[in-house]
C-alpha cells in the first residue's frame, strides 16, 4: 500500500511446495460459499516460498521487516473480535532494510501439529492459514493463504452395535438395532427395528441424522441442530411381529467427524433420531448418539508374494465384513444369552430396571428398558405392568395427551 498514492507498493503470492500435484478438498467458508483449498495432515511440513513484486519499477520499497506465520484459530460468531489461537507459529523472511527488485523468500513449518479439523458450522469457525506480513510504518501489506487439515483415524477395536427397547406406556414396545455404533465418513448404517406390541395407530415412521453443534460454556452455551439427511423407513400401520430393515448411505451427505470439546471451545455431535407420528399427528422420538470418523483414503501398495493383497486390505476386509455379514436374525440368539446373566437385575419388585442391552452409554436415567427374556410373546399383552416410558413427545404439536389412548 502507498501513502495517498505516492510511494511504492508490492503484491505478495504464497506458493506451496509440491502445489500442483496436491489434492484439494472444498471447505465451506463464513459466507457458506465452498473454495477449494490444499489438504494437510497432522504432522506434515508445510513449505514453499513467499513471492514479492513490486509494482512500481525503479522505485524502493521500505519496510521493518518480513515475516510469515503459520496459525491455527477457533472463532465464535457471537465474539467477533477475539480470536482463539492454538497453533502460532512465526518465521523471520527479512531483516528491516528497502526492496529494489522482485525477490522470493522460502520458507518451511517442520512437522507441523494440526490437531483438529478445519470446520465452519452455524457459530464457528476453526481454520488453519499462512499469513505474509510486511511491516510498514503507516500500513502494513498483509497476504492470507487458507489450507484445510483433515485428521484421520485407524479403524476402532471396540465397535459394538447399539440395541435398545424403547416404548410409550400402554400403548407401543418397539426394539432398534444398529450394526455399529462408530461410522467412518463413507459408511453404510445397517440395523432393523422390531414391534414386539403395537396398540396405537401409527401412520408412519421416519429416521434422521441431525448434527448437533455446541459453543461457549455456561450463560454463552449456543446449541444448533441441522437436519443432516431423513429417510421415511414406514408407511402404514405396522403389526405386531413386524420387523423394518434400515440402510443408510453416508457417503453422500457432507459430514464430519465427532468433535469433542474442541480447545474447550466447541463440540460436533450426531445423532440418529427414530421418529413415529400416529393418525393424530402426535409425534414421538428417540435419539441415539452415534460416532463418526474419517478413514484414509490412502490403500497400502501391494508386496510381491502370496500374502500381498492381504496386508493391504485387512482394515477394509474387516469393514466389509461388519457391514455385509450383518444379519439382524442373529441378534436374537445373543440377546437371549446376555438376558441369562441380566434377568436377575432387570426384574426386581415387579418393575424394569433402566438399563441397556450392550452397555449402552448416555441413557436418559428416567428411561425404563426392557430386555427381551423379560417378557415372552405370550406375556406381551402384560407390558402395562412394567411401565415403558422411553419415548418422548414432540413439543408443539397441538394434541391432547389424555387423548393418547390404547386401542381396546
Amino acid at each position: 500500500m502507498s501513502f495517498f498514492g505516492f510511494g511504492q507498493s508490492a503484491e505478495v503470492d504464497i506458493y506451496l511446495d509440491g502445489q500442483e500435484t496436491r489434492k484439494k478438498v472444498e471447505v465451506k467458508g463464513e459466507d457458506n460459499k465452498k473454495e477449494l483449498l490444499y489438504l494437510y495432515y497432522d504432522g506434515e511440513t508445510i513449505s514453499g516460498k513467499v513471492n514479492v513484486s513490486l509494482k512500481k519499477a525503479g522505485s524502493k520499497l521500505e519496510h521493518q521487516g518480513i515475516k510469515i506465520e503459520f496459525i491455527g484459530q477457533i472463532e465464535l460468531f457471537y465474539d467477533r473480535g477475539n480470536h482463539h489461537e492454538f497453533i502460532s507459529l512465526v518465521r523471520e523472511l527479512a531483516r528491516p532494510g528497502e526492496m529494489i527488485a522482485h525477490t522470493s523468500y522460502p520458507f518451511d513449518f517442520l512437522n507441523v501439529e494440526k490437531p483438529f479439523e478445519v470446520y465452519t458450522g452455524a457459530n464457528v469457525r476453526l481454520r488453519y492459514f499462512l499469513k505474509v506480513t510486511i511491516i510498514r510504518r503507516l500500513a502494513d501489506i498483509v497476504k492470507e493463504l487458507d489450507i484445510a487439515v483433515h485428521t484421520l483415524s485407524s479403524y476402532p477395536e471396540m465397535n459394538n452395535s447399539i440395541k435398545m427397547e424403547v416404548g410409550i406406556e400402554d400403548c407401543l414396545h418397539i426394539e432398534f438395532e444398529y450394526n455399529k455404533s462408530k461410522y467412518h465418513l463413507k459408511d453404510v448404517i445397517v440395523g432393523k427395528i422390531y414391534f414386539l406390541l403395537v396398540r396405537i395407530k401409527i401412520k408412519h415412521m421416519e429416521i434422521a441424522i441431525i448434527k448437533r453443534e455446541t459453543t461457549g460454556m455456561g450463560p454463552n452455551m449456543f446449541t444448533e441442530n441441522e437436519t443432516i439427511a431423513k429417510y421415511e423407513i414406514m408407511d402404514g400401520a405396522p403389526v405386531k411381529g413386524e420387523s423394518i430393515p434400515i440402510r443408510v448411505f453416508l457417503a453422500g451427505y457432507d459430514l464430519t467427524p465427532t468433535m469433542r470439546d474442541i480447545n474447550k471451545k466447541f463440540s460436533v455431535r450426531y445423532f440418529l433420531n427414530l421418529v413415529l407420528m400416529d393418525t393424530e399427528d402426535r409425534r414421538y422420538f428417540k435419539q441415539q448418539e452415534i460416532t463418526l470418523w474419517r478413514k484414509g483414503e490412502k490403500v497400502r501398495k501391494q508386496m510381491h508374494g502370496g500374502n500381498s493383497g492381504n496386508v493391504g486390505n485387512s482394515m477394509s476386509q474387516a469393514q466389509q465384513q461388519n457391514e455385509q455379514n450383518y444379519d439382524p436374525n442373529e441378534s436374537n440368539n445373543v440377546r437371549s444369552q446376555e438376558s441369562e446373566h441380566l434377568q436377575e437385575d432387570v426384574f426386581r419388585d415387579g418393575k424394569v430396571t433402566s438399563r441397556s442391552i450392550d452397555n449402552f452409554q448416555g441413557q436418559d436415567p428416567n428411561i425404563k428398558v426392557m430386555t427381551q427374556s423379560s417378557v415372552s410373546e405370550n406375556d406381551v399383552e402384560h407390558i402395562p405392568q412394567t411401565k415403558i416410558e422411553n419415548m418422548e413427545r414432540e413439543a408443539g404439536d397441538g394434541q391432547n395427551d389424555s387423548s393418547n389412548e390404547p386401542e381396546k
